[in-house]
């Protein structure tokens, strides 16, 4: 029940960070579609379908992998400030959701790629989707999706390198994940 609550929080939490004010429409599916290669990852984690990694190392993994991945995107589209192909506003470059979506897809690559392909083909699939969308919707030009998905996957692998050096056996570092608490060690 801990896991499922973990689950939730995350995904909330997630939800709520990426969440933009809406000044615009047009927006639909992919506001939700995108977070379905992540959910994936801990819906199959939590019904027993064993992965590469740990309830912790998932965790800390995943979540440096979009925190690096979603805050590059966030700096570059307020550097950049392109317009987007609808004129709504200038933060066209790169696409958040194609960000958000690669990188869960290559989590769940990263998790469950070894298992059986269907699952970071079905993720890579999903977010293919989204990205489409983006530039069907006219939200994006297809370079701020490309940019998006690189960002994504190149934002996930150096998240689960950083991961694995804060969680690895071998690592000076420790990570206590709790309830109601997250305690990071540094062993000298």
């Amino acid at each position: 029940m801990r896991k499922i609550k973990l689950i939730f929080v995350i995904l909330t939490i997630s939800t709520v960070a990426m969440a933009q004010p809406k000044t615009y429409h047009g927006d639909g599916i992919d506001d939700v579609v995108r977070f379905v290669p992540v959910a994936s990852v801990f819906a199959l984690k939590a019904c027993g379908v064993e992965g590469s990694s740990s309830w912790k190392r998932l965790i800390v993994n995943s979540a440096a992998s979009i925190l690096l991945s979603s805050g590059t995107t966030w700096g570059l589209k307020h550097v950049i400030n392109e317009e987007r192909p609808d004129g709504t506003d200038r933060k066209s470059f790169p696409s958040g959701h194609a960000t958000f979506a690669f990188a869960g897809a290559h989590i769940l690559y990263k998790e469950y790629g070894k298992r059986s392909v269907w699952y970071p083909i079905a993720g890579y699939a999903v977010a293919t989707a989204v990205g489409i969308d983006r530039v069907r919707r006219n939200r994006h030009h297809w370079y701020d999706v490309a940019a998006g998905a690189a960002i994504g996957v190149l934002g996930t692998e150096l998240g689960y390198w950083l991961g694995d050096k804060i969680t690895g056996e071998s690592s000076r570092y420790s990570v206590a994940v709790g309830p109601q608490m997250v305690a990071v060690t540094i062993g000298f």
